[in-house]
């Protein structure tokens, strides 16, 4: 007789799904843009994050998760912002899930929120497989990482409805090919978005607050049906 494999996996990510789906909904409901950021450690998603919510406020109203093993080192610099921020800790879980996000919506006031930013676990592996009931993946990767990397991780750009180059005013100094990287990401996703930035020069940002102020008019306009 013969033994199944992979039926556990099958159904963590099925009840998974239909939590996600259950969120959005919820998301939707509020008319909140909902974007999953995801990157390895160190690439520069709180950068990121603190970048958005400098320029973006006051006029839109910016709630942040953090998802982390350990720790409120980040969190606590969001808050420093004045902004609304929830941490989770998956002590030792390598990704957030939608059963997570689902807890955490349930502290936050979501009639008063316009986008929220989920700065998923550090791993370029697991964030990928798990729906959180986000409407956009970004995956954001730092020049120092190498142009190799849609090669040896291709679920994660599959899955990006953005990528993120960051760090390029380290491209002088660094074997990084552009044009390489970006012909690799548009073979495995055609239609992504792929923005250069830089968080510590704010070179490109203008271009990434673009995107996401277009997409949060989108939500508004796609949820009032005008």
């Amino acid at each position: 007789m013969g033994v199944k494999v992979l039926t556990i996996k099958e159904n963590i990510l099925g009840a998974n799904e239909e939590i996600a789906s259950r969120n959005q909904e919820r998301l939707d409901k509020h008319r909140v843009l909902t974007v999953n950021i995801m990157s390895s450690p160190g690439a520069g998603k709180t950068s990121l994050i603190l970048q958005t919510i400098d320029r973006l406020k006051p006029e839109i109203r910016v709630t942040v998760i953090e998802g982390d093993i350990a720790s409120t080192v980040d969190a606590d610099k969001v808050n420093q912002r004045g902004v609304p921020v929830i941490q989770i800790n998956t002590d030792g879980g390598c990704h957030l899930d939608a059963n997570m996000i689902e807890n955490a919506l349930n502290n936050l006031p979501l009639e008063e929120i316009d986008l929220l930013l989920i700065e998923n676990v550090g791993n370029l592996v697991c964030p990928a497989e798990f729906a959180l009931g986000e409407h956009k993946k970004v995956m954001l990767l730092s020049t120092p990482e190498g142009d190799d990397k849609p090669y040896k991780y291709p679920l994660m750009f599959t899955e990006a409805d953005v990528v993120l180059v960051n760090k390029v005013d380290l491209l002088p100094y660094l074997d990084f090919n552009v044009n390489t990287f970006n012909k690799a990401v548009t073979g495995l996703n055609p239609d992504v978005k792929i923005l250069p930035v830089s968080c510590q020069t704010g070179e490109g940002l203008d271009a990434w607050l673009s995107w996401l102020e277009a997409e949060i008019k989108e939500t508004k306009k796609r949820q009032t049906g005008r």
